[in-house]
């Protein structure tokens, strides 16, 4: 029994120095990159978070301490934009679902399903600014929305929706569901394109509907392009909401509109208070962490 140890550790030797060596040899690769990471993010999150306890004008900054942090949860401000925030995750269900109806429509091959996959993508390719200056066109009170009203004779109706804090915030999310359309759909279009054809037609065979095959073979099957479908959404509405609440609202009316991400431009640049504004950025940040943990989560799950 000794002389088979023995062996087995003799001939593991060698492995062990291979592998040790592979392990150092990736590790060396690898500095480059983590050198990048550590300087163009960790760097930065680092002063964040040193600047998120200072008064700090952007050229002067006075260490205050914790105190900071209470400030700043007892600041109003702060928990409309959590709340705008929160509600405008409502508009999440409406982002995902009416792409995956488009792309199960046009997966079917429908009569023009090429001219209008070009379509239904051509918001992704125009900026954000772009079609927010649209959008705030539609929603004005002289806007595209109210000619449709009269158009189909309710000549004594009119809307603002961009003028009003009840309305304001339903309106960017509705603009938000517009932009995510179009990569949303190609998202879906790219996991159909991954589906085996002939289980779609053994279930025929077997007399299941549209809606059962959609339910049990298609639904199944994309389940990991809609958990990413998911996080990407969520993501683009805490941090890539900026271009269209400045060009729509401004913010506004009030902070009907102001979300994180548009606080921390208010607070840094409009009145000033950096240290402030980085604090929020923390908390922005936070938010977007929680949210890639749930991704890796979900992705690396066995379900």
């Amino acid at each position: 029994m000794s002389v088979i140890t023995a062996t087995t550790k003799q001939n593991a030797g060698p492995w062990m120095t291979l592998r040790r060596r592979r392990q150092f040899a990736g590790f060396l690769f690898t500095l480059p990159a983590l050198a990048l990471v550590i300087g163009f993010i960790g760097i930065p999150i680092g002063q964040a978070i040193y600047y998120s306890f200072t008064s700090w004008n952007g050229l002067t900054s006075q260490w205050i301490g914790p105190s900071t942090w209470s400030q700043a949860f007892h600041n109003s401000n702060l928990w409309t934009a959590l709340q705008n925030n929160a509600l405008l995750l409502l508009s999440v269900p409406f982002a995902l679902g009416l792409p995956l109806c488009i792309a199960v429509l046009l997966h079917q091959r429908v009569a023009g399903w090429k001219v209008f996959r070009s379509i239904y993508f051509m918001p992704t390719a125009i900026s954000w600014v772009v079609l927010g200056l649209v959008a705030e066109r539609f929603f004005a009170y002289q806007g595209t929305l109210n000619s449709i009203i009269h158009f189909f004779g309710f000549s004594h109706t009119n809307t603002n929706m961009l003028g009003y804090e009840s309305t304001a915030l339903s309106a960017l999310g509705i603009t938000f569901v517009f932009t995510m359309i179009g990569t949303n759909t190609m998202l879906f279009l790219t996991g159909l394109a991954t589906l085996d054809p002939t289980l779609e037609e053994a279930a025929r065979i077997d007399g299941a509907g549209r809606w059962r095959i959609f339910r049990s073979i298609t639904l199944p099957h994309l389940s990991r392009f809609i958990q990413l479908a998911f996080v990407m959404t969520v993501i683009a509405l805490f941090s890539a909401l900026f271009s269209l609440i400045f060009v729509m609202t401004g913010g506004g009316p009030g902070y009907a509109t102001t979300t994180m991400e548009f606080l921390i431009y208010q607070t840094g640049f409009n009145q000033g208070d950096f240290g402030t504004a980085a604090l929020y950025g923390i908390i922005l940040f936070v938010l977007t962490a929680i949210v890639g943990i749930v991704q890796l989560r979900l992705i690396g799950s066995d379900e």
